[in-house]
């Protein structure tokens, strides 16, 4: 991908306020000029409500364009704003990865009587109770939409559970009468198919169908350029193979794909893209644990293992790299959000090495005014860095408990390009490592502003690098970072 960043651009705690559409349009130029090449935009059809985040799905061909759920606009904005946001980054240069959730749907027109089963809500192939009738809210009709772009009505038949009795008030997994969960999704509570609201049973043709026409709707109504699947694991793992394979043949180009498979276990994810054939690239979950583990050890982590048993490791042409995303978020679902200390580490690691495309977080590049999270220190320079000089071999020195690091030995088609970093969770240190005879006399400077005095490189291409304690110093040639201090 030719060192290209991406930028997951919202968290969970944005206002209410429908203007962010026209906030990304007014961006575009400048996140372009700072070293974005793609951003995740949020899922930006009709939620439960104005308020909803997106991932609370109604309608998925409503992009705030109709009356419904006591709102026309997205939690984001209208549908014009939305296309005008979109254009905004496409003519700016940038990619606009457009959010998808098809696992499940919420906020239903009406309830329909479904003769269901209650499961074990940690053995979900275990009945708990005999079959009996529930109200399910399983009937989406549209109405505010009136049949425009399609007359595809939900029913019961296209949903295999769900978690409420409306009849009763019971909040329990059911199991609808002649459904069975997928065989084929995370082994989590045993079968980890069912999720939230009414579960969408992706093995009904007319279900198939209708995803595959929506899915060629939505890229003629924006064209975008690459696609975030959420929540992978739940949905029968060869449904995204074949319908991404149908959406690409569609759009006529190999459209970026990105899935939300959440586990830390890397098995899991290699059978994914084992089953998946390859077809789109996965979070590396495992490293994001990695980085949050050693946050919390507090110079207690061996840092030799900061890269070790993750995606990007095994499979780095199908990694996406992140430190935090909405969801790790304090106070959300998979709370683990990376201590602010070492935060600075672990974009070093996703953004100026070689593996895996890097995913910068909205909340750590702007912080978060909702919880008073600072943006993290000097993470504009990093970015920059990677666009500018993070080129040629990889040498890696995770050689120490405390303090590891890696040289980029730089390249001929970017100028002053070749960088070193040095990171400890611990105290001050140094390290002599390589970065290549062609730099032989040349003095390198910490953009980082943590180490004062600037290292020359001997004879042979070796620094002796140096590392302020639980920091991170980024070493670039003395013409980069003067033009680094001008840019950011």
């Amino acid at each position: 991908m030719n060192n290209k960043t991406m930028m997951q651009y919202f968290e969970w705690y944005q206002p209410d306020d429908g203007l962010f559409w026209k906030r990304c349009a007014a961006q575009a130029e400048k996140l372009k000029a700072k070293g974005i090449d793609m951003v995740w935009l949020p899922p930006a059809y009709k939620g439960t409500s104005s308020a909803d985040v997106g991932y609370g799905v109604y309608d998925l061909y409503d992009l705030g364009e109709f009356d419904q759920k006591g709102t026309v606009r997205t939690k984001y904005g209208t549908i014009d704003e939305y296309k005008e946001a979109v254009s905004a980054f496409q003519e700016n240069g940038i990619e606009v990865v457009a959010d998808i959730v098809l696992d499940h749907r919420m906020g239903a027109d009406r309830t329909e009587p479904v003769l269901a089963t209650p499961m074990s809500p940690t053995e979900r192939n275990k009945p708990i109770g005999k079959p009996r009738e529930i109200q399910a809210w399983t009937g989406f009709d549209f109405p505010g939409r009136n049949n425009q772009y399609s007359d595809f009505k939900w029913n019961s038949s296209h949903f295999d559970g769900t978690d409420l009795d409306e009849a009763t008030g019971e909040k329990q997994i059911f199991l609808f009468e002649g459904k069975e969960w997928a065989n084929e999704t995370d082994s989590e509570n045993v079968n980890f198919d069912y999720l939230m609201g009414a579960n969408v049973d992706m093995e009904n043709p007319e279900v198939i169908e209708e995803l595959t026409r929506w899915g060629n709707w939505y890229y003629d109504q924006i064209h975008m350029d690459g696609l975030r699947l959420d929540a992978v694991k739940h949905i029968r793992f060869e449904f995204f193979r074949d319908w991404l394979r149908r959406f690409r043949e569609h759009a006529g180009r190999d459209i970026f794909a990105v899935g939300e498979y959440w586990s830390g276990e890397l098995g899991k994810l290699l059978h994914y893209l084992d089953v998946t054939e390859n077809s789109l690239r996965l979070f590396d979950v495992p490293l994001h644990y990695n980085f949050y583990n050693a946050g919390i050890s507090d110079g207690a982590y061996d840092m030799r293992n900061l890269v070790s048993g993750c995606l990007t490791e095994q499979r780095p042409e199908n990694s996406a790299t992140f430190v935090d995303n909405h969801d790790t978020q304090n106070g959300q679902a998979l709370q683990s959000f990376v201590p602010e200390w070492f935060k600075p580490l672990a974009y070093a690691v996703i953004l100026l090495r070689n593996e895996g495309i890097p995913l910068v977080f909205y909340g750590d590049y702007y912080g978060i005014p909702a919880n008073d999270t600072a943006p993290v220190f000097n993470l504009g320079k990093m970015v920059m860095i990677r666009k500018l000089y993070a080129y040629g071999e990889q040498r890696d020195y995770f050689d120490d408990q405390a303090i590891v690091g890696w040289t980029r030995g730089g390249d001929d088609e970017h100028e002053d390009s070749g960088i070193a970093v040095l990171m400890s969770d611990s105290g001050d240190g140094s390290k002599k490592m390589e970065i290549g005879k062609k730099f032989a006399g040349r003095q390198f400077f910490d953009v980082m502003e943590k180490c004062i005095e600037p290292v020359t490189i001997d004879e042979e291409g070796f620094g002796l690098f140096g590392t302020a304690g639980k920091n991170v110093a980024v070493w670039v040639t003395e013409e980069a970072y003067e033009k680094i201090r001008v840019e950011v």
